[in-house]
């Protein structure tokens, strides 16, 4: 009996661990709850992601997994590590736990990865038998929302988060509205991003492609939208960097852009035919400025006026002769151009026939032909780019032998759309029942980006497609588009505004992003006050927009973009080739966001959300992790405080440093030996590699005047305790070969270890098609004041400088100047590695305080204070407590069966 009463109570110890295994599935769990005629799917993708849709009637059949926009890339998500289910409404995984209320299925997410477990927020779908339905999202304890696309808030003001506002979109969602004497972007990317205190976070995605109102006043915030059902994700994880790489693994990262975007084109509204390009071309050479090309607007396919040309997307060959001889040409002096197109057709035109013909238009209806629209370019249709077959042909007939002639990149304009006819019929979503104004607006834009995105494949083009677009959405940066904020205001508020717009639009996903350098809409500026306004856009812009690109309406022909022709020349010249200078870094980033997600120009907070000092700065900008730049958008200013995280950090411009203990500095200069340039402080263990600049650079790709080459691979350390890397990304820079392997990363690294600093260039690895198979190392140290008592390469002392000029002629050897230490290798095979090491005789001096707190500008630190719930707290996951209270219970029966068998023995 004894006996019997073990095996038993084993057997149930054997089958516990099954029983729990049964509900730890390894496939993606769903689970379904109904309230009334409402419903409520829950899929769980990772253990930080989490899907939902809720909608009225039956919803989806059990297992099939829950649809998704054209926003969403990835699909194919394994399901979490680990899954429990009580079958009370908690759905737990090893980071996230979710408790659906089954009368409201409102869903509250816990955060299990803390010491306690953290209530992120409660999510509640509400009017789901309505016209509109809502998301009612509760608050917790968030203290900052960002995201959400791109919208101008408030004239002047590059600062401050969401709390406290309403997110409007226009009458369909995507639009161009007024805003400070422009007309700037509204367009809808419906990523939030809500941030707690220190580092508590979550994000949430809207998979609605209908417009959607936010609103984040009061205790309940909500959004908005007409979407049937409801879909959202919920993303959890340990900070912003973790957040934001999950949601463009989710809808898609950005591929590298061609290395030429990185630089300056020049463009307006408009030039009018060969000899107005050729004549800003040649005094932009003769001034000395590195260039990579020109954007052309509507007057090189003949402009709109009667008989309006709009939709030929051809060239006007009595303004613009012989283009593909103008192409070559501009090639040898390592030009490009874009190219403006409209997805508007002048019923005039042959291209309007063709396309009507096929139902490649936007229809009045499913069985009618074109709705017509009448506006400033004249009488016509709207390609259908939602019609993919339809835009394949498109593509094939106008874009495509533009593309074989060698135009660089493609400019997508007036794509919210700007105007639609008022009964617009679209071929729809893949499979869905859409076809309005309503459903299509906000992806429009998407589908005319993909569109050359697939006919560059289709076509076999491994030239990479460049899109320069005026609006989109979520999804757009995978197909390669960069976009701008429309047609700005050439005023300070406004470029104010811009870098608030620009931080929302970096944490959405879109890396490259800018502005018409200067503003579009002048009006009536003073030229005084115009260059000075140039000068200052220019500068911030040639650290942050991608690509660079001044642009102004200029149909009198009586006014000026180019920068040598508007600003302080000198102080243009020098923020120009400082864009030029560090452009290995920026390409390097670019390769970082195609791989990882990481972000180009986040701001600051993004890297630094545990200090609230950094919250809500809008104005202080990071290049990728490690270079702090702090814009300037007011007039006037000639020094502007900058806010410094816990460190070591390093002025740019003079080699000064700084130990901060998170403090603001008062008064940093905005000029430098009479230049106007943007304060720069960069990051102790900061390695950013650089391009050689000079008189003689004419492009992105180290073409020069003089027909020389220099190669050399520059690198710039600021030197600290903590070891750290970074790695070089190379390749052709044109093509797409990247994507299969043809490039070069080189891991460079620095330590700084008992007196001596050490920085090594790794053996590249890889290569590609015209990689360097030797160059010249240049190492810039950032060391202060500190006294150099020896530099070595690979063990081998180099030999002190004493001039520039020995410098210049030197094969190899080290100098002192302005704070820094240059040392060269001269030639060496990239395929080894080298060392450098300098020795010190006392430690880099850094300043030992900075000045207090800017009164008034520091964020307070208390967090709010966080109502009370009556939401139940996460629920334990019980089933390691059933196991060993089971194998307990093993034991001492098997103790006590031991025991009695030993005393029936005595």
């Amino acid at each position: 009996m004894t006996r019997k009463l073990f095996l038993s109570l084993l057997a149930i110890l054997l089958f516990l661990p099954s029983q729990t295994s049964a509900q730890s599935e390894t496939a993606v769990p769903q689970r379904t709850y109904t309230s009334g005629d409402s419903y409520l799917v829950v899929e769980v993708l990772d253990d930080d992601l989490i899907h939902f849709e809720a909608g009225q009637g039956t919803p989806p059949a059990a297992g099939t997994p829950l649809g998704t926009s054209p926003m969403v890339q990835k699909t194919d998500y394994p399901g979490p590590t680990s899954f429990t289910d009580d079958g009370q409404g908690t759905l737990t995984t090893a980071e996230l736990q979710v408790q659906v209320d089954p009368q409201t299925l409102c869903s509250t997410v816990w955060d299990l990865t803390k010491e306690e477990p953290l209530r992120l927020t409660a999510v509640c779908p509400q009017d789901l038998d309505a016209r509109k339905s809502s998301l009612v999202i509760d608050p917790a304890a968030t203290q900052d929302v960002y995201g959400l696309g791109e919208k101008f808030r408030t004239p002047g003001e590059p600062n401050g988060d969401w709390i406290g506002s309403e997110r409007d979109p226009g009458l369909f969602g995507n639009v161009m509205e007024e805003f400070s004497g422009g007309m700037v972007g509204n367009a809808q990317f419906p990523i939030l991003y809500a941030l707690g205190a220190g580092r508590d976070n979550y994000a949430l995605f809207v998979d609605a492609v209908y417009k959607q109102e936010w609103e984040f006043i009061g205790a309940e915030w909500s959004m908005t939208t007409s979407a049937d059902p409801l879909r959202w994700y919920l993303l959890g994880g340990p900070d912003l960097p973790d957040l934001r790489a999950d949601y463009l693994e989710l809808n898609g990262r950005p591929p590298v852009p061609p290395k030429a975007l990185f630089g300056l084109w020049v463009s307006e509204y408009g030039f009018d035919n060969w000899a107005e390009l050729d004549d800003k071309r040649q005094t932009l050479n003769a001034n000395q400025f590195p260039q990579d090309g020109f954007v052309l607007d509507l007057q090189w396919f003949g402009n709109i006026h009667p008989p309006s040309q709009m939709g030929s997307i051809s060239w006007d060959l009595n303004n613009f002769p012989d283009p593909a001889a103008k192409i070559a040409d501009l090639a040898s002096d390592g030009l490009g151009l874009i190219l403006i197109e409209e997805s508007y057709v002048d019923d005039d035109l042959q291209n309007f026939g063709l396309m009507a013909s096929q139902s490649y238009l936007v229809k009045a209806c499913d069985t009618c032909g074109p709705a017509t629209i009448r506006e400033w370019w004249g009488n016509g249709g709207m390609v259908d780019w939602t019609n993919e077959e339809g835009a394949a042909y498109w593509h094939d007939l106008v874009r495509q032998p533009l593309i074989e002639a060698g135009v660089f990149g493609h400019w997508t304009n007036l794509g919210e759309p700007e105007m639609v006819a008022p009964n617009s019929w679209y071929a729809g979503l893949p499979g869905l029942d859409l076809h309005d104004q309503l459903a299509n607006n906000n992806i429009y834009n998407l589908f005319w980006a993909k569109s050359i995105f697939l006919g560059y494949q289709r076509n076999g083009v491994m030239q990479r497609p460049v899109i320069l677009s005026r609006s989109g959405t979520t999804g757009i940066q995978r197909y390669g588009a960069a976009m701008w904020s429309a047609d700005i205001g050439s005023n300070f508020d406004s470029l104010a505004a811009h870098m608030n717009a620009q931080m929302n639009m970096s944490l959405s996903g879109l890396d490259y992003f800018g502005t018409d350098v200067g503003g579009f809409h002048r009006g009536n500026i003073s030229p005084a006050d115009l260059d000075e306004l140039y000068t200052v856009w220019l500068a911030n812009s040639a650290l942050l927009d991608v690509p660079l690109r001044p642009h102004t309406e200029n149909l009198c022909n009586c006014k000026e973009t180019a920068p040598d022709r508007v600003g302080d020349l000198a102080s243009n010249l020098a923020n120009v080739r400082l864009r030029y200078a560090l452009s290995p870094y920026y390409y390097s980033l670019a390769h970082l966001a195609a791989q990882t997600g990481s972000p180009v120009v986040p701001p600051l907070f993004f890297y630094y959300q545990d200090d609230p000092q950094t919250r809500d700065l809008g104005d202080h900008k990071l290049l990728g992790r490690d270079i702090l730049v702090r814009t300037v958008t007011e007039a006037g200013v000639t020094a502007v405080p900058v806010y410094l995280p816990a460190g070591q950090w390093v002025n740019f411009h003079t080699g000064e440093w700084v130990n901060s203990s998170g403090q603001w500095l008062e008064d940093v200069p905005t000029t430098h030996d009479g230049l106007f340039q943007l304060p720069i402080f960069v990051r102790a263990g900061a390695i950013v590699p650089q391009m050689f600049v000079d008189v003689q650079t004419m492009n992105m790709y180290g073409l020069r005047r003089d027909g020389s080459t220099r190669d050399e691979l520059i690198v710039y350390v600021v030197p600290a305790p903590e070891p750290s890397s970074f790695t070089l990304f190379e390749d052709d820079g044109r093509s797409t070969a990247y994507q299969s392997g043809a490039l070069q990363t080189t891991q460079i690294s620095q330590r700084w270890l008992d007196g001596q600093m050490t920085v090594e260039i790794a053996t590249a690895e890889g290569s590609y098609d015209g990689a360097p198979a030797s160059r010249d190392n240049v190492l810039k140290l950032a060391v202060g004041d500190a006294v150099i008592t020896a530099v070595s390469l690979n063990g081998t002392n180099l030999a002190e400088l004493d001039s520039m000029e020995a410098w210049e002629t030197a094969a190899s050897g080290y100098i002192l100047t302005n704070s820094e230490l240059w040392a060269k290798s001269g030639t060496l095979p990239v395929a080894e590695a080298k060392q450098f090491v300098v020795t010190l005789d006392q430690p880099v001096e850094a300043v030992a305080e900075v000045e207090v707190a800017v009164e008034g500008t520091a964020v307070p630190t208390q967090t709010p204070a966080v109502s009370e719930t009556t939401d139940s707290e996460p629920a334990p996951n019980r089933t390691p407590l059933f196991i060993g209270l089971g194998i307990a219970l093993v034991l001492l029966v098997g103790g006590w069966l031991y025991f009695q068998q030993r005393r029936s023995q005595m």
